[in-house]
């Protein structure tokens, strides 16, 4: 019996890892997300922090030029803030950039792999049909043979 060949497997197989690849991607674009996320959580949590000591500095007795210092430095650690939020606006950006390119790259590959199923389904066919014919031409001698 003959062996079922796509002509296109290559392609197939190529789509096969272009996704692979995309996933790749996808998940390091993820982690370079959380990775921004979780520095804007720790500068949040730094400023909530310098907020609060300053907080009581001020109702202590401390010189105006360590108070002035702890505001700069809370200023500095907002500007920080503000620049890590365009940083996690940018990797999402990238995150969903990767998750169409995903998309699109699985739907390549499905639509290729349903190409070759659809071969191969129709290769069975004609194999089934080939393969009864011979049957039949099985039959037909022996009913001949068995006739004469």
């Amino acid at each position: 019996m003959a062996r079922f060949q796509y002509a296109y497997q290559k392609i197939v197989d190529l789509k096969t890892s272009e996704k692979s690849q995309a996933e790749w991607q996808l998940s390091v674009v993820i982690g370079k997300l959380n990775n921004e996320e979780q520095s804007l959580q720790q500068l949040r949590q730094e400023r909530a922090s310098w907020a609060e000591r300053l907080g009581a500095a001020s109702s202590q007795a401390v010189s105006l030029s360590e108070l002035l210092a702890m505001q700069q430095y809370i200023e500095h650690l907002d500007s920080r803030v503000v620049h890590k939020l365009a940083d996690v606006k940018k990797a999402e950006i990238a995150v969903e950039a990767g998750r169409r390119v995903l998309s699109d790259r699985m739907m390549d590959e499905k639509v290729w792999q349903k190409t070759k199923s659809n071969a191969h389904d129709r290769f069975r066919a004609d194999m089934m049909v080939r393969e009864q014919n011979e049957l039949d031409e099985i039959a037909t001698a022996r009913f001949m043979y068995a006739a004469q």
